[in-house]
């Protein structure tokens, strides 16, 4: 089959790769229908997050079962599925408590490559989710959002507590900020601040529900949610980047009481104690267990109440996945998506 591989930062090929095959009785082989790029996957691929290349690539996947281990009930081969980026058995004391990400025998789907014609997804009873039937085309870019970006996004709306009467600010604009604009909308907040300094983003964000939009960073971002707030801060902030002028910022916007759900994939960040210790600020987050939540989410994209797919701003064949990378690195695209 054909996939991705990153060999160095900045070298990402498309090769041919072994075909993946059934190894354990809980595994299933899915012919994929799309898969994407992440932005997680620009850390390696700027250097900043070391690799040992080459590697295989993509951690987000949908498509048609091939093939099912002897133990795999809960799917069957014609069925489309959705996966998380981690696979998990759904059954352990972390999983059950919605903690898919921690499972105790979690797999990490990276490590497999989703960037690819195939893949083997392990304990396929725990991670994958059929829609009731194959849907239709243009319904399958929001399938895969929901794979990961989606349902990050919804984590961090879900942990920053978003709902009623409450102020959401989203410091990134990304796929997962923007669809995390998107989530605190669909949990009922009543004012939604996007920061963003990109008119396209701007204006996607104004889509999925944003009241408001900030485009400056650091303190004067930070000054400017506080004008927006009566001086206090937004109850509910949602990080989505992974830096330390991010995550401070996240923080400073956030008032005496609220909480921070942050899901950007952290990079030499570093809490100062005593300013966190006075701040009153809840901080919760880390990798999304999307598991938890794709059923509600495919349902909402199934009946087409959501259109998180709309965060694929450049669609390409598979083997062209090098520009994809470029695309997303230079900030001419948002999310890309590859189509086999």
């Amino acid at each position: 089959m054909r996939g991705a591989i990153m060999y160095a930062p900045g070298d990402v090929r498309v090769e041919n790769r072994a075909d993946p095959r059934i190894e354990a009785p809980t595994d299933a082989v899915v012919r994929l229908s799309a898969t994407c790029v992440c932005g997680s996957d620009l850390w390696p691929y700027r250097g900043i997050q070391p690799m040992d290349g080459p590697a295989p690539m993509g951690h987000e996947y949908v498509g048609i079962v091939e093939e099912v281990g002897a133990e795999v009930t809960s799917v069957r081969p014609g069925q489309f599925v959705v996966g998380s980026f981690w696979a998990s058995d759904n059954t352990c004391e972390i999983c059950r408590a919605g903690y898919q990400s921690g499972c105790v025998h979690r797999v990490p789907m990276g490590s497999l490559g989703s960037q690819a014609e195939f893949l083997r997804v392990p304990l396929a009873d725990g991670t994958l989710v059929a829609t009731p039937e194959v849907p239709d085309a243009d319904l399958v870019p929001s399938y895969l959002a929901a794979s990961d970006v989606l349902g990050t996004g919804w984590f961090a709306a879900v942990a920053a507590e978003a709902g009623p009467g409450k102020t959401v600010a989203v410091v990134g604009d990304g796929a997962v900020g923007l669809l995390g604009v998107l989530a605190a909308r669909q949990l009922g907040a009543e004012r939604i601040i996007a920061m963003s300094r990109h008119e396209s983003r701007q204006k996607l964000a104004v889509e999925f529900g944003a009241t408001d939009i900030v485009a400056e960073r650091g303190d004067a971002g930070i000054a400017a949610i506080k004008d927006l707030t009566n001086g206090l801060g937004a109850h509910s902030v949602i990080e989505a980047v992974g830096t330390q002028e991010s995550m401070m910022q996240a923080i400073r916007s956030t008032r005496a009481g609220g909480h921070v759900g942050y899901v950007g994939v952290t990079h030499d960040v570093s809490l100062p104690g005593m300013e966190m210790f006075f701040s009153l600020v809840h901080l919760h987050g880390g990798p999304a267990p999307v598991r938890r939540f794709l059923p509600d989410l495919m349902e909402l994209i199934g009946n087409r109440s959501i259109d998180p797919g709309r965060v694929f701003d450049l669609s390409l064949p598979l083997d062209q996945a090098a520009e994809g990378y470029r695309a997303m690195d230079e900030r001419r695209a948002i999310k890309t998506l590859l189509t086999l």
